[in-house]
């Protein structure tokens, strides 16, 4: 029986996505791509283009962690309640700079009651770590996370 359960949960996790996705303005605005989803996990990618960068050419950090936060976004709405960040942290390790592809994948650490942790990695298409990010986040009880 564990089969049907886990196909479910996946099934849920791509409804969700497809349903953030159709709202999700800024990942939009920014060119993410959502390279994969599953019930508390995610992995986002973005190309760090021209209007991405600082004054010292390189990616801005706060683009990094809107990546980040993005993959953690959908990872904790996975379930399909609705879950919200109670806070962040995130250590810059490296530069991005123009054109590199940098792939955040997160997954969740622990989830109990209404409070969750998730770990995400950022990294550039060497596999370079340019940054780690921990979510915490809270959910809504008896609210979904998409319409339908």
């Amino acid at each position: 029986m564990p089969a049907p359960n886990l196909y479910a949960a996946q099934q849920t996790a791509e409804r969700v996505r497809d349903g953030m996705h159709a709202n999700d303005r800024a990942s939009q605005a920014l060119g993410m791509q959502i390279d994969s989803v599953g019930p508390g996990c995610a992995t986002l990618s973005m190309a760090v283009r021209e209007d991405m960068l600082n004054g010292h050419d390189l990616c801005h950090g706060g683009l990094i962690a809107t990546l980040a936060d993005s993959a953690f976004a959908y990872a904790c709405n996975s379930h399909d309640v609705l879950t919200v960040a109670s806070g962040f942290a995130i250590e810059l390790l490296a530069p991005a700079r123009l054109g590199d592809r940098l792939t955040a994948r997160c997954v969740e650490v622990s989830k109990a009651g209404r409070t969750g942790v998730y770990d995400v990695e950022v990294v550039n298409q060497r596999g370079e770590r340019v940054a780690v990010f921990r979510g915490r986040s809270y959910s809504i009880k008896g609210r979904p996370a998409v319409a339908g």
